[in-house]
């Protein structure tokens, strides 16, 4: 009978403390409800800055990122690239650094214009170019010298300029840059694409024909579908082509499938068999391009290459439509700093004049010319 009496005094007290304890949690949850009801909206859910802050170190890690914008500068060329340095260094607040490729005899002209300017704390990096890169790979006309442009062949080497880049943008020295350099280095690429371009058929320029031009917007105006070399590669003639002015290359990419190396041997087949079309849309630089990337790249956002603005001194888009473009490009013979040319007030907006006084504009009204 004793022994029964503790089995059911043991029984009765765990029964107690199982009550105490559930008791007390009770009364912690009802707390802690309490508690946020009165921090909360009426809906009973959190305030917006409740939301933790992302930690200093990684927002700091995000704007820290580099943003590599490879651009060649010639000589006679200089006022457009600073130009369009310093639109993109006005607009935006990413760390930007500037991989500049030229030739020897500019150097000097070059770090004198950007060190005794307002972008004397721009970061930028001056590479040289060796013209020998191009031995056997470019045909010269004996008769013109001065013909072939080195430079126009650097967008060839991205990873020549960017070693240790995983990604880079390449950008003409005839553009200036309205909106934040960021949103375009951020354009996706599909896998496996080794660069994303403008195609020329896009909702911008394909109302437009450029008259003298030849027809620039398909393959058959870069290539020579006569040639066997072009036809075993089965492309159609009426592939839209793509402006390589402006482009975003994803340099990992661009290595594994030895883009370089691709490029090269168009360039020395062309020498040898003449594979690019003579129509007046010939481009040296064009065709190779267009071959290797055959079906095989990404698409920027039209907005960030609006373009052919040097095609004709005439305007051939909008004033607003200007204002909203996020790249300008004067690709064609009119040129901002040069002949009269569309838009040329915007352009001279963001021109820094030069220091040496060896690159001068003479200002008439909204259009440019140069002097030299």
């Amino acid at each position: 009978m004793t022994y029964r009496k503790v089995n059911i005094f043991i029984l009765v007290l765990a029964v107690v403390i199982f009550l105490l304890v559930l008791h007390h949690n009770i009364l912690g949850l009802s707390d802690l409800l309490k508690r946020e009801l009165s921090d909360s909206s009426p809906l009973g859910l959190q305030p917006i800055d409740f939301i933790p802050e992302v930690p200093q170190r990684l927002t700091d890690d995000q704007n820290d990122k580099e943003i590599p914008v490879v651009i060649t500068a010639s000589d006679d060329r200089l006022g457009g690239v600073i130009a369009t340095v310093n639109s993109i260094h006005q607009n935006t607040k990413s760390n930007v650094a500037f991989h500049i490729v030229t030739l020897n005899d500019t150097v000097d002209h070059l770090r004198l214009w950007l060190s005794k300017t307002s972008l004397e704390n721009v970061k930028y990096r001056i590479l040289d170019f060796d013209p020998h890169l191009l031995d056997g790979k470019v045909r010269t006309d004996s008769e013109i010298p001065d013909s072939i442009k080195p430079l126009t062949f650097a967008r060839f080497y991205m990873p020549n300029w960017v070693p240790n880049a995983e990604k880079a943008i390449y950008l003409d020295d005839d553009v200036i840059v309205q909106d934040d350099i960021l949103e375009l280095y951020n354009t996706k690429l599909q896998h496996g694409h080794a660069a994303a371009f403008s195609d020329e058929c896009d909702s911008t320029t394909n109302k437009f024909a450029v008259r003298g031009a030849g027809n620039q917007y398909n393959y058959i105006g870069f290539l020579d579908y006569k040639k066997e070399a072009i036809r075993k590669l089965a492309m159609k003639a009426s592939t839209c082509s793509f402006n390589p002015g402006v482009f975003v290359a994803n340099l990992t990419e661009w290595k594994l499938q030895n883009v370089t190396k691709q490029l090269e041997k168009w360039m020395a087949l062309n020498v040898a068999e003449e594979i690019y079309s003579r129509t007046p849309a010939g481009s040296i630089t064009t065709p190779p391009l267009l071959i290797v990337f055959y079906k095989r790249h990404s698409n920027i956002d039209p907005m960030w290459n609006v373009r052919h603005l040097g095609s004709s001194a005439g305007k051939r888009y909008s004033p607003q439509f200007v204002k909203a473009a996020k790249l300008l490009h004067w690709n064609g013979h009119f040129k901002p700093w040069g002949r009269t040319t569309s838009y040329a007030e915007v352009w001279e907006k963001w021109y820094i004049p030069d220091p040496t006084n060896k690159f001068n504009l003479i200002r008439r009204h909204t259009d440019i010319y140069e002097t030299k």
